[in-house]
């Protein structure tokens, strides 16, 4: 399990990697990380958690993953719909 602050970290480093650098490979381990680690610490529905699916879906779409990146976000939206 993981510390939200650590999970918050990831999730800089994460951007950083996917905007600046273009590791997408690598941004996109780390926001699964956060993802899962949010899920566990704060619930599948939670703010936080619903920004990591969005922000994951972003790196999804940047490598050409269109339908998982699609999927992502119809989750997201609906989550933020009930929340």
């Amino acid at each position: 399990e993981e510390h939200p602050d650590t999970l918050e970290s990831m999730n800089t480093f994460a951007i950083f990697l996917m905007v600046d650098q273009r590791k997408h490979d690598e941004a996109e381990f780390l926001f699964r990380r956060v993802l899962d680690g949010t899920k566990k610490e704060l619930g599948a529905e939670h703010r936080i958690t619903l920004i990591s699916k969005h922000t994951l879906a972003l790196v999804l779409r940047a490598q050409h993953k269109y339908d998982e990146a699609e999927a992502l976000c119809r989750r997201t939206l609906e989550g933020r719909k009930e929340v």
